[in-house]
């Protein structure tokens, strides 16, 4: 009988800090979130539960995204590596976005804090990164890098890269999200609507193609047949995202505001 017995590579653990790393953060950002709604609530002032809810799922998604049983599976599965892909650097950086943390952070901080968040948001670096092509760029460029060359694969030995790729990914789907939509958090150099739809068009179709090329030939590495499935995954999956990201950038055009609406006449 044979007695020897196949050594694997330990499974790099997100950021390297530990198991219990990811959550412990995940749990801060949801606390600190709460105490500062809170807060504002003590004050008399009312902050939309859908905003907080918001913060919550987007927190979950992009927590499953990096820990948990589909995180485990992404180290050997490319179509579980995909799905984390769409919540982690898509549908959560979504809700995160709307959930306008930046505006909270603003009514809570004491003045001098909030002024100097305030000039952070508004800071030559924030408005080149919150420049949609940049944000794109960042976002979908990103991801040509990851899987056309030999980084997706190095991900997978490397525990720096490991963590390096997951700190990108969420960062800048939500900086890509956030360069889209153009608030709700405040964003005083954000650019007009029509040129933030020609960044998002741009954009899905870079990342379709990337699918598509995906599908045909797969990441170092992959077999055929996962590459095909995550490719579908993540050209179908992220449609929703897609057509979301579509809907409340174009939202101006298609529900005019009531200010812009003609006055209702009154009965006699």
């Amino acid at each position: 009988m044979d007695h020897h017995h196949e050594h694997r590579a330990p499974e790099p653990t997100p950021f390297g800090l530990g198991e219990w790393s990811v959550p412990a953060l995940l749990i801060l950002l949801l606390t600190a979130y709460l105490v500062a709604v809170l807060s504002l609530r003590e004050r008399g002032t009312r902050w939309p539960m859908t905003r907080t809810l918001a913060w919550l799922g987007g927190l979950l998604l992009v927590g499953a995204g990096l820990v948990g049983p589909l995180a485990e599976r992404a180290h050997h599965d490319f179509v579980a590596h995909m799905a984390g892909h769409v919540l982690l650097g898509m549908l959560g950086p979504l809700f995160l976005v709307l959930a306008a943390p930046a505006t909270l952070a603003l009514r809570v901080l004491p003045v001098g804090a909030a002024r100097r968040l305030s000039r952070l948001l508004t800071s030559p670096p924030a408005t080149f990164l919150t420049n949609p092509f940049i944000a794109a760029l960042l976002n979908i460029g990103g991801l040509w890098v990851l899987y056309r060359t030999g980084l997706y694969t190095a991900t997978h030995t490397d525990p720096l890269l490991h963590a390096a790729v997951h700190i990108h990914v969420p960062a800048a789907g939500y900086l890509f999200t956030f360069a889209i939509l153009g608030g709700p958090d405040p964003a005083p150099h954000r650019l007009s609507a029509p040129w933030r739809a020609w960044a998002l068009v741009a954009s899905i179709a870079a990342h379709n193609v990337l699918a598509k090329v995906l599908y045909a030939t797969p990441p170092e590495g992959v077999p055929a047949e996962q590459a095909r499935a995550g490719a579908e995954l993540m050209y179908y999956g992220g449609a929703p995202v897609e057509i979301a990201l579509i809907f409340l950038v174009c939202r101006p055009w298609l529900l005019p505001s009531r200010e812009h609406a003609p006055p209702r006449r009154s009965l006699p």
